[in-house]
């Protein structure tokens, strides 16, 4: 039997608010949890300790053309399963594809469009006229060593020893780096080759060369474009999913099932960081009672935790590990110092996407040549925003007129903290990338900072994961998901975060 709750405030005798589940965290994971339970038949409240749901997707908008939205943030999801294609669908958006244009890569003071045969910008065929453009014969000469050198010549240690020793160092710096530094925001040498590269040891270990490795992986993959987009922009997605799980608080009104506190009418909100979890009861069909900074307190059986921030209060709830310790909680590692500039031009010379749909640019890019004065480029990346989503450059052309361009730069690498860019520094650096001078072509630029944590793609992180799922597990009521469990991007984070709840 569940013990009676406790009064929200001394004295007062008035109980917390009572309702079927408790997700905390408003980014994706939480939003499509609470939207999973809500289409159960559940009264849910999502509880979300910053001023906007949505985590890393977030829409905006320029001061000098406020109805022109386009993301902030993330503004893409991998085309793999069928997760987030049916989610938006359901929710009555629509999935676009990207031009068909090449992503292009920035190295030792040169650009290049990036070989379209790799994995993580590991080339599949070492002296393809793409490839030897990047690297040069000296580079391709010793790349194709990895053809003829046996097996045992590698070290997997991590993802950019792997390549060095099968394929050089000009393979490293000027493919594999920009690629999966920018990717994963983290040195190569910090990267797991089994974590970011799933099924690349396998495919080594059969082919004994790791270019041919990447062919076979290459040759497994389905056709078309890597990734999709939302018409209107992947903020859509955030917006759609808080409305419907927001209008589910009004069938709750008058519901003789909404005790104690009377009718609930907000049920997605802000401001409301969570500072203590309690479990009433241990047994199936306990309560889990939520406490935040705010004052607030939710009970319910069912308790959803998205955030990291809130797992180590999870610890005293769980059972113990099978060996009888503790279980550790997972503790994600601090994100980069990451700030996004995004550009309004006004340059009908980028009309023709003269360096495809984007670049990704080398670590060592900020030390070698760029501006005027011999200053490299510090950003670490640049999407061609208006080449890459038709549905973007037809709301430009419509809002600003013809020949105008959105370009987004990323700046910050994991490791140091980062300098807010100016939008002078950033039209410099585009500049230098596009090889078009667009110093004095700045229409309007918007500036975001984004510093979240990211799950280390190492192996004993994964072990942490998987023993503290099993735990979770184990535990009535409680589950857990976002994507410091699921892994980064949104086809992971939304398909876990479906299944996960499932069970709840």
């Amino acid at each position: 039997m569940t013990p009676p709750l406790p009064p929200s405030e001394p004295g007062s005798g008035r109980g917390p608010e009572v309702v079927d589940a408790v997700v905390v965290g408003g980014g994706v994971g939480g939003l499509v949890a609470a939207r999973t339970l809500v289409n159960r038949g559940l009264r849910v409240v999502v509880l979300e300790g910053a001023d906007r749901v949505g985590g890393p997707v977030r829409g905006g908008a320029f001061g000098s053309f406020p109805r022109l939205r386009l993301d902030l943030g993330a503004e893409s999801f991998a085309a793999r399963g069928t997760a987030v294609a049916d989610l938006v669908a359901e929710l009555g958006l629509d999935v676009v594809s990207p031009a068909p244009l090449s992503a292009w890569g920035y190295a030792a003071g040169q650009a290049f469009p990036l070989p379209r045969a790799g994995v993580l910008g590991i080339p599949a065929v070492p002296w393809a006229p793409d490839v030897r453009r990047a690297i040069g014969w000296p580079g391709v000469l010793r790349a194709a060593l990895d053809r003829v050198l046996p097996r045992f010549v590698a070290d997997t240690t991590d993802l950019g020893t792997f390549v060095r020793s099968r394929l050089g160092q000009r393979v490293a710096d000027r493919l594999v780096a920009p690629v999966a530094t920018g990717v994963h925001s983290a040195p190569l040498d910090r990267l797991d080759v089994a974590a970011v590269a799933p099924g690349l040891l396998d495919a080594f270990a059969a082919e004994s060369s790791l270019s041919r490795a990447v062919g076979r992986l290459r040759a497994a993959a389905p056709a078309g474009s890597a990734v999709r987009g939302i018409d209107g922009g992947i903020h859509a997605l955030v917006e759609a999913l808080t409305g419907e799980v927001a209008a589910s608080a009004e069938e709750w009104v008058d519901s003789p099932r909404v005790d104690q506190t009377g009718p609930i009418h907000t049920v997605v909100r802000v401001g409301q960081r969570v500072s203590g979890v309690e479990r009433l009861d241990a047994g199936p069909g306990g309560t889990w009672l939520v406490r935040t900074d705010a004052g607030a307190q939710v009970a319910a059986e069912r308790l959803v935790v998205t955030t990291p921030a809130v797992a180590p209060l999870l610890a005293p709830w769980l059972p113990p590990a099978p060996d009888g310790g503790a279980v550790a909680v997972p503790t994600p590692e601090r994100g980069a110092d990451v700030w996004l500039v995004t550009l309004l031009l006004d340059a009908p010379e980028l009309d023709d996407a003269p360096r495809g749909s984007g670049m990704l640019v080398a670590p060592d890019a900020a030390d070698g040549p760029g501006h005027e004065g011999g200053a490299g480029v510090r950003a670490k990346a640049l999407t061609h925003a208006t080449a890459k989503w038709p549905w973007l450059a037809e709301r430009v052309r419509k809002a600003v007129g013809e020949g105008v361009h959105v370009v987004r730069l990323s700046y910050g690498r994991l490791g140091s903290e980062t300098e807010p860019p100016t939008a002078e520094e950033a039209a410099r650096d585009a500049s230098v990338l596009l090889g078009v001078d667009l110093t004095d072509r700045v229409h309007d630029h918007l500036l975001q900072r984004w510093d979240g944590s990211l799950p280390p793609p190492t192996p004993a992180y994964r072990a942490q994961v998987a023993s503290f799922t099993d735990a979770v597990g184990r535990t009535p009521g409680l589950a857990v998901t976002g994507g410091w469990i699921a892994g980064t991007g949104l086809a992971a984070v939304v398909a876990h975060a479906q299944a996960t709840t499932e069970h709840l």
